[in-house]
């Protein structure tokens, strides 16, 4: 007797197969889409540290506030006992320039009076105006950027004839000014600003120089020819400078050359640099290159008997020398460098004319954020006596004098104009006053505000343009540095503290440097999304084709399930 065999049905298995198959390709599915898409786009997307975009922006509209405190000193006998009582403590002279929808700028002079002390009345009793200065200067240093100004009665024995305004070495201003007894407070106030806008013109930053120190953010016209040209011949805001001093000796057969450089250098040109330590960093060395012509042959002159080299002939006598000098090549700062030239024995002597046909005085000139070039003639004294080669012994002060000028031009301290009236005091040693570092201070912050601007934005620009780039920590960290610099810098020009400023614009600008040209933005900017897709699609094909078709079939035959259902109700 045999035992009863329940068997399935083949429709009821197959059933539950179907069902099992439907919940894995959904569940494959769902994996898929909920934990393998995001943590495939995560994994592969391009990191992009934060930056302040914001305050990118804000640095874009640039709006400057350069502030001058000024303090004035009426000294005995220039004013009234009651025109002492009416002259306020203090005053604001301001005036704004607008170079265009997003660069402005305010000059804003903060004038404090007050009398002079006893002492100081002593000290103008000397008997010559480089001892009063020097004097007051012991009493009183005053901080950079800030100017102090003298009124001495007309009648003070202390001015040489025909001077009215004497600048000293410092940052202080002697003017020869007495106020009639009938004026009112406007009236003096009136006739003593419009003497001291000239002498603060002249010591301090003008309009003009603080426009052509943000030339790149306007139109070349907007600002004074003098000063763009200034502006064209020196050399950019930089953290360092080298200089070189290089002689050449292209007949060393006729000229056994002797320069003392080293102790020229040091004599000449050091204080002056040690006097520019706030400004950058400089390294001296020097070279001597033989057999190294100028490129350009001299014309003979029948009349004096030398040999001249045109105006128009000075941009060609570079570029031969040039590919020897081999110094900008190895650096990572401008080089300036500084030419002395002793003409072969057949082309002497040699003298430079200007556009006008004349003699320079100093046979030298200068080519814009390059160099000079001085031409140094020898005395062969009496042609019988001539023995090659000719030992030669440079003066050095006449050479050092012309390259020390050549390089305040370069640097950007150009040549102070004033009238008949004005005595301005011998900078000495040094080379250089402290008015004029000052104004060398204004501008190159200035200038390095501008850049820092400059730089941001467009890094800003691009990296919101271009989203495959990676801006690592490094990066948002020097530029968050720049940006905060820079609003320092602002504030402390706003402030009138102009040492503090322009520390904080050098920091701005070297950081905003170190992120803009950081090799590591470079690494993906040539690999956008679609390249991305092409690369990964290869890969994750194979798998999507078969838990697509399953949700295909599996959404038709709910389709169909649904149709039948509905027929069946």
């Amino acid at each position: 007797m045999g035992g009863w065999r329940i068997t399935p049905a083949p429709c009821l298995l197959f059933s539950t197969e179907a069902s099992r198959g439907k919940r894995a390709a959904l569940a494959i599915a769902l994996m898929a889409a909920v934990l393998g898409l995001p943590l495939w786009w995560k994994t592969t997307e391009t990191y992009r540290a934060s930056l302040p975009y914001a305050d990118i922006r804000q640095l874009g509209l640039l709006r400057l506030q350069l502030t001058v405190p000024v303090e004035v000193i009426f000294s005995k006998g220039t004013l009234t006992a009651d025109q002492q009582r009416r002259i306020p403590a203090s005053d604001i002279m301001e005036k704004e320039t607008v170079l265009n929808s997003h660069t402005t700028f305010n000059c804003r002079y903060e004038f404090r009076y007050r009398r002079t002390t006893y002492e100081e009345d002593e000290i103008l009793s000397m008997p010559s105006l480089s001892e009063a200065d020097l004097a007051l200067q012991q009493q009183s240093k005053g901080i950079q950027g800030s100017l102090s100004i003298v009124i001495i009665p007309e009648a003070a024995p202390l001015f040489p004839q025909g001077v009215s305004v004497y600048i000293g070495k410092h940052r202080r201003s002697l003017i020869k000014l007495t106020f009639d007894p009938s004026l009112n407070t406007e009236e003096i106030r009136r006739s003593l600003n419009s003497k001291l806008d000239r002498v603060i013109q002249t010591m301090s930053f003008t309009e003009e120089a603080i426009s052509a120190a943000l030339s790149d953010r306007i139109s070349p016209d907007r600002f004074h020819r003098d000063d763009s040209e200034n502006s064209r011949r020196a050399f950019k805001s930089s953290p360092g400078y080298e200089i070189t001093f290089t002689l050449l000796n292209p007949d060393p057969k006729s000229h056994d050359l002797n320069w003392n450089i080293s102790s020229a250098s040091e004599q000449y040109i050091q204080p002056f640099l040690d006097k520019l330590q706030p400004v950058a960093n400089f390294s001296v060395d020097s070279q001597i290159l033989y057999y190294a012509i100028l490129g350009v042959n001299p014309r003979f002159v029948k009349e004096t008997s030398s040999y001249i080299l045109n105006a128009h002939n000075l941009p060609h006598v570079i570029n031969p020398v040039e590919a020897r000098l081999g110094s900008s090549a190895a650096s990572l700062y401008p080089v300036l460098n500084f030419l002395l030239y002793v003409p072969e024995y057949f082309h002497s002597p040699l003298y430079i004319q200007d556009k006008d046909g004349k003699r320079v005085t100093s046979n030298a000139f200068h080519s814009p954020r390059w160099g000079g070039i001085m031409v140094y003639n020898v005395d062969y004294g009496n042609p019988d006596d001539l023995q090659f080669p000719v030992h030669v012994d440079i003066d050095m002060v006449k050479v050092m004098e012309v390259f020390l000028t050549q390089l305040r031009l370069l640097l950007g301290i150009s040549k102070v104009y004033v009238s008949e009236n004005y005595q301005l005091e011998n900078p000495g040693n040094e080379g250089l006053t402290d008015w004029e570092l000052d104004k060398l201070l204004w501008t190159r912050a200035v200038e390095n505000i501008a850049t820092v601007t400059t730089t941001l934005t467009s890094l800003a620009q691009l990296l919101d343009q271009i989203g495959n780039i990676v801006i690592n920590d490094n990066v948002a960290s020097e530029v968050y540095n720049s940006v905060s610099s820079a609003q320092i810098a602002l504030s402390e020009l706003e402030a009138g503290r102009l040492e503090n400023a322009f520390k904080a614009s050098k920091e701005a600008i070297t950081s905003s440097e170190k992120a803009f040209f950081d090799p590591s933005l470079l690494h993906l900017l040539y690999f956008p999304d679609d390249q991305k897709f092409a690369v990964y699609i290869p890969l994750f094909l194979p798998m999507a084709v078969p838990i697509l078709l399953s949700l295909v079939k599996i959404a038709k035959e709910y389709r169909l399930s649904k149709k039948e259902q509905s027929k069946t109700d």
